[in-house]
């Protein structure tokens, strides 16, 4: 029984929750809304958050082949969404890389 609920506990905790999610939203939406969850920024930097937890998990579980392959569609997604927002506004895509430092 204690194997349960252990397992239970395990897949509650989530390394993004809502609160830091309505933060990040809120700091890199152009609208600077917590509310604003479907402008290209704010999904870029959820992306970008995703990322680093993913490739931190293959630092250390590196025979995680489902892992590796959700990384590399998320890298996809991401980089489809800079290149949407360079072709929208090509100030915008220079303040999110800037300011999630993404390029060298």
């Amino acid at each position: 029984m204690s194997n349960f609920a252990d397992s239970k506990e395990i897949v509650t905790k989530m390394y993004l929750s809502a609160e830091s999610k309505k933060e990040l939203f809120a700091k890199y939406s152009p609208a600077k809304n917590a509310t604003d969850t479907g402008s290209a920024e704010s999904q870029i930097a959820l992306f970008t958050q995703r990322i680093i937890h993913l490739t931190s998990h293959l630092s250390t579980n590196k025979k995680d082949h489902a892992t590796k392959q959700g990384l590399l569609k998320l890298v996809g997604k991401r980089r489809r969404l800079l290149n949407h927002l360079t072709e929208i506004n090509i100030e915008r895509y220079r303040s999110i890389i800037a300011q999630l430092n993404i390029r060298k």
